[in-house]
């Protein structure tokens, strides 16, 4: 069971108290570094050991809790240049040890900060070890965290009649509202500078709560990426495609259970049979399963990290990958599409090739923001699909 960290207290001392109830009937309390107020969310627990600012702005953690099994959180504080999304959608994040001074000549502000700017909860001064240990054993779950109910009973009241995070549509949340061009540039370490992306191929990415690192990922291969909003219509976009304006399709990763998206699945079958590049990443591979006819399933406790091992079936090289869903394919896809990677955790599906189609998806994030670039050639020869099929 978690408990307080005896460590935290000294340098918590000013915090004010924060509640927490699960919905297994765990209740502890901790210290608060962020906003303050109530929020409800599902808890799940990420391993990565750097780039807790790129991990808390991606958006596919709306409507959960981010507990970092990393025990020192802040130390870099934040800056803009790091940010995956236009704001914060986690409900908030758990850590052992908060550290408000940072030292990093690329910061703006604290990470306490950050999340108080933009409302979000920060909680420190918890046994993450011992809460992660309960998450492996019992599966992810929804948790009420406040700085104004103190009491058991009240905390799990509000949480009995809070939505589940699996009947609650964050698509529609995180998603741009109107199409934008992406041009931002491409930020290198060697000469911090930026530079500028060179174009030759467009395509179209929906946006499902995109990373802009992906974004990034997509011009530094040479494509320019015009962002769609969840709402697309898949009927313009192959209008598109057969006049030569777009040479293919990204689908992004995002938030929540895929099986929620009926309507937007039924759009990617429309683009399916069309001949269309396309391409997805974590939700976006999931939205293709199913537009095939195949059910995804959650997992226990998701896989949330930068530390994943993949094997990639098609070198027989093992990749270290970064990770982020709680949902996966099933193995019966198999009857039509060729298994490119597979987690070598649980042996679950990471990656698929389309039999007879320009179509391949990938469960990681081969962009990599942050954590290993292992994966990043994916882009590479979703570029050269896009080009062959000109």
């Amino acid at each position: 069971m978690p408990t307080s960290s005896p460590s935290q207290a000294s340098t918590a001392s000013n915090l004010q108290t924060i509640s927490l109830y699960f919905e297994n009937g765990v209740f502890l309390q901790a210290k608060s570094f962020g906003a303050e107020g109530s929020a409800v969310g599902e808890v799940v627990f990420n391993t990565s050991l750097s780039g807790y600012e790129e991990i808390i702005t991606d958006p596919s953690y709306a409507g959960q809790f981010i507990t970092f099994s990393m025990p020192e959180i802040g130390i870099v504080g934040v800056n803009p240049q790091d940010t995956e999304s236009r704001q914060i959608f986690c409900k908030g994040v758990i850590v052992a040890n908060y550290n408000d001074f940072y030292s990093n000549f690329r910061a703006t502000q604290s990470l306490g900060e950050f999340l108080k700017s933009q409302n979000i909860i920060g909680i420190c001064g918890v046994d993450t070890r011992a809460l992660i240990k309960m998450l492996t054993k019992q599966g992810s779950m929804m948790m009420i965290a406040s700085t104004q109910l103190h009491d058991a009973p009240s905390l799990a009241a509000k949480l009995a009649a809070a939505p589940h995070i699996q009947d609650i549509n964050y698509i529609e949340q995180v998603s741009t509202p109107t199409p934008y061009t992406h041009q931002d540039s491409v930020f290198s370490f060697e000469s911090f500078s930026y530079e500028k992306p060179k174009w030759d191929k467009k395509i179209v990415a929906i946006d499902f709560g995109i990373k802009r690192n992906i974004l990034n990922e997509l011009n530094a291969v040479g494509l320019e990426v015009e962002v769609m909003p969840y709402s697309f219509s898949a009927s313009e976009v192959l209008r598109r495609y057969e006049c030569g304006e777009i040479g293919g399709v990204f689908l992004s990763n995002g938030p929540g259970d895929p099986l929620v998206l009926t309507k937007e699945v039924e759009q990617i079958q429309k683009l399916i049979d069309s001949g269309i590049p396309m391409f997805g990443i974590c939700l976006g591979h999931q939205l293709l399963a199913i537009a095939h006819g195949f059910r995804t399933f959650k997992l226990k406790f998701g896989h949330h990290g930068g530390n994943h091992p993949v094997k990639n079936l098609i070198t027989q090289e093992v990749e270290i990958t970064a990770q982020n869903h709680n949902y996966s394919v099933p193995d019966s896809i198999e009857s039509i599409a060729q298994v490119t990677h597979r987690n070598l955790f649980d042996g679950t599906i990471e990656g698929l090739r389309y039999h007879n189609k320009p179509i391949f998806s990938v469960q990681h994030h081969p962009e990599a923001s942050p954590g290993p670039k292992e994966a990043r050639r994916l882009f590479a020869e979703f570029a050269a699909m896009v080009r062959d099929r000109a």
